[in-house]
């Protein structure tokens, strides 16, 4: 019987655990800029802690509505006149994921245990930066990307019955140009700043008033209050080249990483506009089915503030939100590696208690027209 020293040692399984996990959040986009902690982050990604350490599989996060009560004056009775608490909830489920590496034979290999598990490390750490990635794209836009952008994450998977991937509502979505629906979208309406100035409108007035619609909340960041606008490289190279008057060439540009800003969403951004930090990624959802023949290009850009999503861990038995496993197989000739991690993420939809309807709460979906510009 051959062994293989150190394979499934338990220190060196937390230590690459540990590694792991701290690779992941420093490459992954949405995890690395836009995640913050605990029910009071006021940033895009809001993560729940509430199943790290508890049993059970699905978190209830409340909004509490404000009151709307006409107030009472003098010594009019109260009493039979106060406003009930009113409360929109959401659901988070979590579910376990796995991976796993195979390295090889003994022939194959021909390297130390500590080289194989480094390998394993980055792949590992790729592969699920890009699986936190793409999903955070999917969930907040509501949508599979239907043009093929190398989505590790395919339509059917099992994860998306997990926690339903949800249309935007009629209240956050708006359209480039002049257009008004998907069928509206032609050539001409592409990205520009018109549409940031807009979406910022159609934020800052949103909710607070006696409709019962939500408010959408500005991210908080360096005493600043700020949304995102996170578009596909095709719509900013569209919105940047754009030489109409009042477009980006004639204003000046405000650059997010400006001195002094050392949070991450500022640091590699490309520009501030009307407060709004704009952010490009190739994830972004593209389509082409939009316009009146169903045959125009379209991307999908997100117009984000606070608590836009949702992400959870449940508790795997290490402590930690990854867990690492090493087998050798083939009568010892050969080494496997496991990674899994037990999560949830979804884009957050609340629902009245006393009522259908479901709204979104921190993400607008901005649909241009949005075409490769060196094809």
């Amino acid at each position: 019987m051959r062994t293989v020293v150190g394979v499934n040692d338990p220190q060196a399984v937390k230590k690459w655990s540990l590694l792991l996990a701290a690779a992941v959040n420093k490459s992954s986009y949405w995890t690395r800029k836009m995640m913050g902690e605990g029910k009071n982050s006021r940033l895009p990604i809001q993560l729940l802690m509430d199943l790290q350490s508890d049993a059970g599989d699905e978190i209830t996060v409340d909004l509490l509505m404000p009151m709307s009560m006409e107030p009472i004056i003098g010594d009019e009775t109260l009493d039979g006149k106060e406003q009930p608490l009113k409360y929109y909830t959401d659901r988070l489920r979590i579910d376990q994921v796995r991976g796993g590496v195979d390295l090889g034979g003994r022939m194959t290999r021909k390297r130390t245990l500590r080289d194989i598990r480094q390998d394993a490390k980055r792949a590992a750490t790729d592969w699920w930066k890009r699986l936190f990635d793409e999903l955070f794209f999917i969930y907040l836009s509501g949508a599979q990307p239907q043009i093929d952008q190398g989505y590790v994450w395919k339509r059917n998977n099992a994860f998306f019955g997990i926690n339903g991937v949800t249309a935007p509502d009629s209240g956050h979505i708006m359209f480039g140009g002049n257009a008004t629906a998907k069928a509206d979208i032609a050539t001409d309406d592409g990205f520009d700043l018109r549409l940031i100035d807009r979406a910022v409108a159609k934020a800052d007035t949103m909710g607070g008033d006696t409709t019962d619609d939500i408010s959408m909340l500005p991210i908080e960041i360096e005493g600043g209050e700020h949304y995102v606008t996170l578009m596909h490289p095709w719509q900013f190279d569209a919105m940047k080249s754009n030489t109409a008057t009042g477009q980006w060439l004639d204003i000046q540009k405000a650059a997010a990483a400006a001195e002094g800003r050392k949070n991450p969403i500022f640091e590699g951004s490309e520009g501030m506009y009307a407060g709004t930090i704009i952010h490009k990624h190739r994830n972004v959802l593209r389509f082409g089915d939009y316009g009146a023949g169903a045959n125009v290009p379209a991307a999908r850009a997100l117009f984000l503030g606070a608590q836009a999503a949702f992400i959870a861990f449940g508790s795997n038995g290490n402590g930690l939100r990854y867990d690492w496993t090493e087998e050798v197989k083939d009568h010892g000739n050969a080494v496997k590696i496991g990674t899994n991690a037990i999560f949830g993420v979804k884009k957050a939809t609340y629902k009245s208690k006393d009522s259908s309807v479901t709204r979104d709460f921190g993400v607008i979906a901005l649909d241009t027209y949005c075409k490769d510009p060196n094809a």
